[in-house]
């Protein structure tokens, strides 16, 4: 039989630097990756409000006027001009109004809090700006 003097493996000084590195480097990440994600979020939002103007659009060709506003954007989806309604991002529907306050429609999102009103990630985004 033999003795092993020198016996495999990792110190817990090198497993506590690890840990440490590993700490850092995902902080570092979340705080440069979540303001990214906002950011997408709401172009995401602007294009598919895009999107939802153009079905809009080719429905007044279609209809010659746009859905009431009890009709919304469903409408969009009993004629056939889109296949599904998405939500937004933050998985709300998103709105229609017909007359608009703000544009001769307005098509929104509440934001990442599903309230009217707010600011930065929870500000309302719409067709009108």
């Amino acid at each position: 039989m033999t003795n092993r003097q020198n016996e495999d493996g990792f110190t817990l000084v090198e497993v506590m630097v690890t840990l440490v590195i590993i700490g850092l480097l995902t902080t570092f990440v979340v705080l440069n990756v979540l303001p990214a994600q906002g950011k997408a979020q709401v172009q995401k939002v602007r294009g598919d409000i895009t999107a939802i103007e153009t079905a809009l659009e080719m429905y007044k060709l279609d209809q010659f006027a746009y859905p009431t506003e009890q009709e919304g954007l469903e409408a969009l989806v009993a004629s056939g001009i889109i296949k599904k309604m998405s939500l937004d991002p933050w998985g709300n529907p998103y709105q229609y109004r017909n007359p608009g306050e703000r544009a001769q429609i307005d098509i929104y999102s509440l934001g990442a809090d599903g309230e009217p009103g707010g600011e930065d990630q929870d500000a309302d985004i719409g067709n009108w700006q």
